[in-house]
């Protein structure tokens, strides 16, 4: 196929060997931001959640009160979002040529132009974060950044942080992923959001960055619906021994995709007069939905 090749679903040219392949839209002249995850493995528990997911998903540890985006061993940097939309825009390789085109990757399995963009998949949506292995879209507030993909995040604030100045924490964060991604077994909701605060806490506000946690205080621990699913938060108040304490917050709650897989949600906020309010990070919550085209699920009631 040359670029003259009709509209139609082809693998991502920009796929970089790290988790599930997804398909880009070819509209017939260029590739769009449109993606999607193949029919064959959405058919197949919508999308499978195992251990090629686990490996792959781009793991969002919670640091500084925010979200800092650690790679697994891809040698890419997420730890900044382009934009609220976060779609990987074109590069060299999609540039180049069409489906199948020497100037791509070589690999034309895709489905032809029997469909059309719009298909019942998880789509990156304009204002949002969107996890797709999870099928959820994060609303990501006014000057705040977005990082969409097999994981999403929501941060703001960039600063050393205090503990090691090498490194990057936020003022304010927010981060999605499939429980088993961190590597989380319990099978309810509450449960996973009882089990994964202590871990974020550490991760958040830890040895390395902060110099540890002295104290914590629970300020809730309660059941939600998010994204029209049943689920359960965790929030503590924590003290550290160097910079500023903070909020964390884990919350869990089945996927839209499929019942059987739950999400974890993990948040952290400064407690700092240029951090965020406590107040975004309940109108996030309550913000959260299905991601377009990922399956059902209306509003929330947080």
């Amino acid at each position: 196929m040359t670029q003259t090749s009709p509209p139609g679903w082809h693998p991502d040219p920009g796929y970089t060997g790290f988790g599930p392949r997804q398909e880009r839209w070819w509209d017939g002249t260029q590739w769009t931001d449109h993606l999607r995850v193949p029919p064959a493995a959405a058919r197949s528990r919508r999308i499978r959640i195992g251990a090629g997911i686990t490996a792959a998903v781009v793991v969002l540890a919670a640091v500084g009160g925010g979200v800092y985006l650690l790679n697994d061993d891809s040698g890419g940097s997420n730890d900044s979002a382009s934009s609220p939309s976060a779609s990987p825009s074109p590069g060299p390789d999609r540039q180049r040529g069409g489906p199948g085109d020497s100037g791509g990757n070589g690999d034309d399995g895709g489905d032809g132009g029997s469909e059309s963009p719009e298909q019942d998949q998880p789509e990156i949506e304009k204002g949002y974060a969107t996890d797709l292995a999870s099928g959820i879209s994060i609303p990501v507030p006014d000057g705040w950044k977005g990082e969409s993909g097999m994981g999403a995040g929501v941060t703001t604030g960039s600063y050393a942080c205090p503990g090691d100045t090498d490194e990057k924490c936020v003022r304010g964060g927010v981060f999605s992923a499939p429980a088993e991604a961190l590597k989380l077994t319990t099978r309810t909701a509450k449960a996973t959001a009882e089990k994964d605060i202590q871990a974020n806490a550490e991760a958040s506000y830890g040895e390395k960055i902060y110099g540890g946690i002295t104290s914590h205080e629970e300020l809730k621990s309660e059941a939600v619906t998010v994204a029209g699913q049943q689920g359960y938060r965790v929030r503590w108040k924590v003290v550290t021994k160097n910079g500023d304490d903070g909020y964390v917050e884990s919350l869990a709650f089945p996927s839209p995709l499929a019942k059987d897989v739950l999400v974890v949600v993990r948040s952290g906020f400064d407690i700092n007069a240029k951090a965020p309010a406590l107040s975004v990070l309940d109108d996030m919550t309550k913000g959260i939905k299905a991601a377009s085209g990922g399956g059902s699920g209306g509003g929330t009631d947080a």
